[in-house]
């Protein structure tokens, strides 16, 4: 656990939990409001959480270069989650807006 300073450690590991509390809150926020399709939004969050999950595990290793595999995993979640996210919002909007009929 060297390679990072302690601080950066608290910033990652609350980081972490902010977007853990964040899953929550949307749940919730879906429950709340009787609207399921916050659910969704909340799933879609899930691969931006394992791929900070994954920048964690790698630097708790020292950045070891056998689990260089690992920061490839983080970008491609990370990927996968921003496209995730931006699908999800789109179903969200597209349900309080209603399209124009010809």
């Amino acid at each position: 656990m060297h390679a990072l300073s302690f601080h950066t450690w608290v910033i990652h590991v609350s980081s972490v939990l902010e977007w853990l509390l964040a899953i929550g809150a949307v749940v919730s926020w879906g429950r709340l409001r009787h609207e399921p399709e916050w659910r969704w939004l909340a799933l879609a969050m899930l691969p931006a959480l394992a791929s900070a999950l994954c920048a964690c595990t790698w630097h708790l290793y020292d950045n070891d270069p056998d689990l260089h595999g690992l920061v490839t995993l983080q970008a491609a979640l990370t990927l996968v989650g921003n496209t995730a996210l931006a699908v999800a919002a789109w179903h969200l909007w597209r349900r309080r807006t209603p399209l124009p009929r010809p």
